[in-house]
């Protein structure tokens, strides 16, 4: 049984007559004769009674009117819902992130697409790198901000420039006035860092970098992996630490400076993955305007020192 079937006898049912019902339908009035013929010969019943002055209901035509007009109905609920979720599906655009390393250009980016395309709504979901690139491969999100080397074989990278690490210390350390500071001066320091699993090329690239600097500094991890409480415990004496540039962009934490770091300097490739066969137009747009943000708004070359914690 089709719809089809259901929509040309639900017509010549109201109307009782086939012409009538071939007018309604814009088609020609054979074919409508033959869907109800089809119709009845699938239900192994007759639904109309036909003569050549009339068209009238069986009592098996009358019961399926009934039903045939709710089936019709549901279609058209159903129809709609698919519709829907398409449309809000192409104006719908989710970002993964770090919490703790996402660059000052991806919110410009964010800023300039809602600017150029009023329709589209953005989510930001937080996780650490090899959960987004899981997210983006099952279609759980349309692209991630990462940090690399990371598993990210068959899935189209965009780069965005290196995120370098910056100082974070308390106002009162010798060190938060410095312009700059070299990795050989934090030492004897105790170095606070995220975990890990945070955000792992970063962790990575501040320890290769403390090596090959010749520097065996005794590292403070976190707790857990957010910003927020990294830069409380360094506010309270817990040590200075090393935070991807991108946290100075985002965070004015009171009690703490950032301070840039010369010489050697651990530094991490970023870049926004997706999927490579893609046709979803707000990250197609996503993808043009990161590339063309101007990332060039640091807070480091201006950043006033900030006041002491009460």
């Amino acid at each position: 049984m089709e719809l089809r079937e259901l929509r040309y006898f639900i017509a010549v049912a109201e109307q009782l007559s086939f012409r009538r019902a071939a007018e309604r339908l814009h088609v020609v009035q054979p074919a409508v004769s033959a869907q109800v013929r089809k119709l009845e010969d699938e239900l192994g019943v007759r639904l109309l009674n036909r003569s050549q002055r009339s068209v009238s209901l069986t009592d098996a035509g009358a019961a399926l009117l009934t039903e045939a007009r709710r089936v019709l109905r549901d279609a058209e609920v159903a129809r709609l819902a698919a519709r829907n979720a398409h449309d809000r599906a192409t104006t719908r655009l989710r970002i993964g992130y770090m919490p703790a390393s996402l660059p000052g250009r991806v919110p410009l980016a964010l800023r300039r697409l809602a600017a150029g395309m009023a329709n589209v709504v953005t989510s930001m979901e937080p996780g650490d790198g090899v959960e987004l690139i899981e997210a983006v491969r099952t279609e759980r999100l349309d692209a991630a901000v990462i940090s690399l080397p990371a598993p990210t074989a068959g899935l189209r990278t965009t780069p965005l420039p290196d995120e370098r690490a910056v100082a974070a210390f308390p106002v009162g350390n010798r060190h938060a006035v410095s312009s700059a500071i070299r990795l050989d001066q934090l030492v004897p320091e105790q170095i606070v860092v995220l975990p890990r699993e945070t955000n792992r090329p970063f962790y990575d690239a501040v320890v290769a970098t403390c090596r090959d600097a010749g520097l065996s500094p005794t590292f403070i991890e976190m707790a857990d992996g957010h910003v927020e409480p990294t830069l409380l415990a360094v506010a309270s004496g817990a040590g200075m630490a090393l935070m991807p540039a991108s946290v100075a962009e985002r965070y004015l934490a009171p009690g703490i400076r950032f301070v840039p770091l010369d010489g050697h300097n651990p530094t991490v490739a970023m870049a926004v993955v997706t999927r490579r066969d893609t046709t979803h137009l707000p990250t197609a747009a996503f993808l043009r305007a990161v590339s063309k943000a101007d990332a060039s708004h640091s807070l480091l070359a201006s950043e006033p020192t900030l006041p002491a914690a009460a």
